[in-house]
């Protein structure tokens, strides 16, 4: 079975932003909350362009140290890159590496620290 197919819709069911990028900071794939997110820059359509493009040059030459310290050891995979205080989530870069450990990329990944308002299986309710 092929595990593409549910890799595509883990990532893209995420109600988080997720903005996936080579080494060489391509942005090659957003999920849909991501393409949401950043529409104002440009959403769906940042994909194929450089993530380095999207930031200021402090930021950059961050994503670059983090990138090369990813490339250091198939120990160092994630980085706490800052708290966003209006929205009450943390974010961290997380390398991407192959079946041998090799790293072939890095993510954003946002976790917001706001408790879930919605009740406990609401969806299945409402049916």
């Amino acid at each position: 079975m092929e595990l593409y197919p549910f890799l595509k819709g883990l990532v893209d069911a995420d109600r988080c932003a997720v903005v996936i990028c080579s080494l060489k900071h391509e942005i090659i794939y957003m999920n849909p909350a991501a393409e949401e997110n950043y529409v104002k820059w440009g959403g769906g359509k940042l994909v194929g362009k450089s993530l380095l493009d999207c930031h200021n040059d402090d930021s950059c030459r961050k994503i670059e140290k983090v990138a090369a310290w990813f490339l250091e050891s198939k120990e160092h995979n994630r980085v706490y890159t800052f708290h966003n205080h209006r929205q009450n989530k943390d974010v961290y870069m997380v390398a991407l590496r192959d079946e041998s450990g090799r790293c072939i990329g890095y993510y954003e990944k946002h976790e917001y620290r706001n408790a879930e308002q919605a009740e406990f299986y609401q969806e299945l309710e409402e049916d």
